[in-house]
């Protein structure tokens, strides 16, 4: 891992998947890019934006971006890691619905997910 892999400035970059947001699409969970915010869908959701962000951008690390959880991931390693507190803020909202985001999840959506 290089010192860039982890910024604990870099503020998420919004409350969901920036790639289901601009697509119309949803997610399960989410994750957090440690080194530049990027906030992607998880590897259970449909189109697996995060770790394709950690692919494409070189940014091995993420952290759940769920609330209550504090796990990072190394995508090259496939292995936990503990990690320091990033900027704030740490999850996605409260009230936002799992999947989501609400309006936007099909009925059928368990059978959706890998």
């Amino acid at each position: 891992m290089t010192n860039d892999a982890i910024d604990t400035s870099a503020a998420p970059s919004g409350t969901g998947c920036a790639e289901c947001e601009d697509s119309g699409g949803w997610w399960l969970h989410l994750r957090r890019c440690a080194a530049c915010g990027h906030v992607g869908c998880c590897d259970s959701s449909p189109a697996q934006h995060a770790s394709g962000h950690a692919a494409g951008s070189g940014h091995p690390i993420a952290m759940s971006f769920e609330p209550g959880e504090d796990w990072f991931w190394n995508y090259r390693s496939g292995e936990f890691l503990d990690g320091p507190p990033l900027a704030e803020p740490t999850s996605r909202p409260l009230d936002q619905t799992v999947p989501g985001p609400a309006g936007r999840v099909p009925a059928d959506w368990r059978r959706r997910i890998h």
